[in-house]
């Protein structure tokens, strides 16, 4: 179970279920504090933590000295998804963003340095 900022009880496969619905949400996990001796003592249960997600700050007689994060996992979309995600995109006028483009970087082939 994860705690919201509102101090609602989140379940996390609940969470990942609504973030795969939608393209624009999106949720942010509050840190636990662990003690040094806890990531000695409860590494097994912390590492279990970082699978579902969970990120914590490690301290040491209370001040925080790291951070552990999950990896960010690359999920697969197919084809389709892609398609319907952008479905709904402006289109690109591409003279305009050459134009804006070009007006931010030079197209000089010799070095400034």
């Amino acid at each position: 179970m994860v705690t919201s900022s509102e101090g609602r009880q989140l379940d996390r496969a609940a969470i990942d279920d609504d973030l795969s619905c939608s393209a624009m949400c999106y949720v942010v996990l509050m840190a636990r504090d662990i003690t040094q001796r806890q990531l000695r003592n409860d590494s097994g249960e912390i590492m279990r933590g970082l699978d579902r997600g969970e990120t914590f700050v490690v301290t040491r007689h209370g001040v925080p000295v790291g951070e552990l994060t999950p990896l960010r996992r690359h999920r697969f979309v197919n084809a389709e998804t892609a398609v319907a995600i952008f479905r709904g995109a402006p289109s690109v006028d591409l003279a305009r963003l050459r134009a804006d483009l070009d007006a931010v970087a030079s197209q000089d082939p010799n070095p400034r340095a």
